[in-house]
């Protein structure tokens, strides 16, 4: 499929920008989306690594496209095929929009070849051009689940006879696109397509996933820091210290692609989860797309909220309890962070219900004591004494654990 929509809405200049276009069944039903990275920079220029980072939006299962109903088409650069953040997706519903090899070179067509047989053996799906049934092609034509037809004037004419090429050389299911007009719905599916997309259905839409975008420096840091084998300590304390990273291991953690069901309960116990293996190769990912932008002040707060809460946890919890209480301090921000209501963020997170209640509902211990740490930021006297009532700690336990939580959120160590 072209990699440009005529018609496609422009993207955000300075946000993330993915543009969806469904995929319906013969009934119109939508049955997958394909996914274009439109996203600009600040002075409107498209920003490099498309494909990583709108990846990157999917790994994290929290963009507006993600959906287990629906297939995935994900255009991609032949240099894309043989990255690490493809263990971060779930191969079940992705398939790998592949491109012709500029000037159909046999040498290169069979190098591309092997990418595609590994992609393909960790369960990707793979979707070709319709130049796939050229003899030169005969190493893809195998591996190929979809090919795509664009109905230009140039093969309508010839429509009948190419479907009838896709079908005996690949076995693939077909994508009729470009569909503008009934007449050419009808002559597709006339000849046994079954998926079809164009302005007849609907046009392009742009989204904006709602992903967090890690500072360049500090993903550098991480993975600095695991290839070095650095202590779960450091590490820990690295991602404590970047809201946007410890809140997109977690979404990551959480994702179908990693398989995991247990629910987390501290940054330390997600980052025993993934491995330091995984991580490292997260870590490289995040680096060939971050920005480096500043820290968000909600990002900075959240952080001085979990380490204020894990600091009055530690005067009278266990060391595991003042890891979930971080977290409550971590995460009471996300609905900021990311411009969605907590309910549904918290939806896509394998979070302990204790958490989840204190989030949601200020309740339990938890709940308790991100209600004093909100009363202090805000300076609400009633707020501060009606939570104060309720938990055993001091006016000079709180004041040294809010200002112990200040200064270490605006260290750099």
């Amino acid at each position: 499929m072209p990699t440009q929509h005529p018609g496609a809405p422009s993207a955000l200049t300075g946000q993330m920008a993915i543009v969806r276009h469904p995929i319906v069944d013969a009934q119109r039903n939508v049955i997958a989306y394909e996914l274009f990275n439109r996203s600009l920079s600040a002075t409107g220029e498209p920003l490099p690594n498309n494909v990583v980072s709108t990846l990157h939006a999917l790994a994290e299962g929290g963009a507006p496209f993600s959906t287990s109903q629906c297939d995935l088409f994900i255009p991609c650069e032949h240099s894309a095929l043989e990255g690490t953040y493809w263990e971060f997706i779930d191969p079940t519903t992705a398939v790998i929009e592949v491109p012709m090899v500029p000037g159909h070179v046999p040498e290169q067509i069979a190098e591309v070849a092997t990418l595609l047989e590994r992609l393909r053996a960790q369960g990707f799906r793979l979707s070709f051009g319709h130049n796939v049934i050229a003899p030169v092609y005969k190493p893809w034509q195998a591996l190929a689940d979809f090919v795509q037809v664009g109905l230009s004037a140039a093969i309508q004419p010839n429509l009948q006879v190419l479907v009838a090429a896709i079908k005996d050389r690949t076995g693939a299911a077909i994508v009729a696109h470009k569909i503008e007009h009934a007449e050419q719905f009808e002559l597709t599916r006339s000849l046994g397509v079954e998926r079809f997309q164009g302005s007849l259905f609907s046009v392009p839409e742009v989204l904006q996933p709602r992903a967090l975008s890690p500072g360049e420096m500090t993903a550098m840091k991480l993975f600095n820091m695991v290839r070095q084998g650095a202590s779960l300590d450091a590490v820990e304390l690295t991602l404590k210290k970047d809201a946007a990273l410890g809140v997109s291991l977690l979404r990551i953690i959480n994702s179908a692609a990693m398989g995991l069901k247990q629910p987390v309960t501290s940054l330390r116990q997600a980052v025993q989860l993934m491995g330091y293996q995984k991580l490292g190769r997260w870590s490289a990912m995040l680096m060939t797309f971050a920005n480096q932008s500043s820290t968000s002040l909600v990002g900075s707060s959240a952080v001085v909220r979990g380490r204020m809460m894990e600091l009055l946890a530690q005067i009278n919890l266990s060391d595991d309890e003042a890891g979930t209480a971080f977290l409550v301090g971590l995460l009471s921000q996300l609905d900021r962070m990311l411009g969605a209501p907590m309910e549904t963020l918290l939806a896509g997170l394998d979070l302990e219900p204790e958490v989840t209640a204190a989030l949601l509902q200020r309740s339990g211990q938890f709940g308790d004591m991100l209600s004093l740490v909100v009363a202090c930021e805000s300076e609400d006297e009633q707020a501060f004494s009606e939570v104060y009532a309720r938990l055993n700690y001091s006016n000079h336990q709180i004041n040294m654990a809010h200002l112990e939580a200040l200064a270490w959120g605006d260290s750099g160590n």
